[in-house]
């Protein structure tokens, strides 16, 4: 880790055996300390675009663009990139068998609910749509020409497809249409919160 390394390795000795699936934490910190990196580097190009355009933003929509940017960094980190820092370290499974994804409709998600253990469907349902809810409310603030329900829903729909597309080529993940279904319900959700602030906004 660059940037949260001290951090995590703090946590580590004292929580690493302690606490049941700390790997999710190395999972996230690992995650974020990527996410900073590669948004420093979105930063500084924003900002030269910024100073070459002449158009005018205002604070809160940029501030919306850095924030749903960042997001969408660490979402992708947190979910495909998951073995490599940098590009050239990426490993490339191109003769995966297409069998390998699971296109039943809750097929995965029923042997998770009948498992032993309830932290992998938890985390599977629960956790595949709080990931994508801040990305629905985000999403129609930064276009806001565009911010239909159905866009919205489609937009997070390719999102999800492209982040499985990753796990089947990377090996990172388990390619799910599960997740796909999902990751578009947190996006719903995350679009009914925006929808119901704006109006609480509009009548006050």
């Amino acid at each position: 880790m660059l940037f949260l390394g001290p951090i995590y390795t703090i946590l580590a000795r004292k929580y690493a055996t302690s606490i049941n699936h700390f790997a999710l934490i190395k999972l996230g910190m690992l995650a974020l300390d990527k996410t900073i990196f590669y948004f420093l580097i979105f930063a500084v190009i924003r900002l030269i675009w910024l100073l070459c355009i002449r158009h005018r933003r205002t604070v809160k929509s940029e501030a919306s663009v850095w924030l749903w940017t960042f997001y969408l960094i660490f979402l992708f980190m947190f979910t495909t990139f998951r073995k490599s820092y940098f590009p050239w370290q990426l490993t490339f499974y191109w003769d995966r068998p297409l069998s390998d994804i699971n296109l039943i409709f809750f097929k995965e998600t029923w042997k998770m609910i009948y498992a032993q253990s309830s932290v992998d469907f938890i985390y599977n349902l629960f956790g595949n749509i709080l990931c994508f809810i801040p990305l629905g409310i985000l999403t129609p603030i930064v276009f806001s020409k565009q911010q239909t329900l159905l866009r919205v829903v489609l937009a997070g729909m390719l999102i999800s497809i492209t982040i499985e597309a990753f796990q089947f080529v990377l090996l990172t993940g388990v390619t799910d249409i599960d997740d796909v279904f999902f990751n578009t319900c947190g996006m719903l959700l995350g679009y009914f919160i925006f929808w119901i602030f704006t109006r609480k906004k509009q009548r006050s």
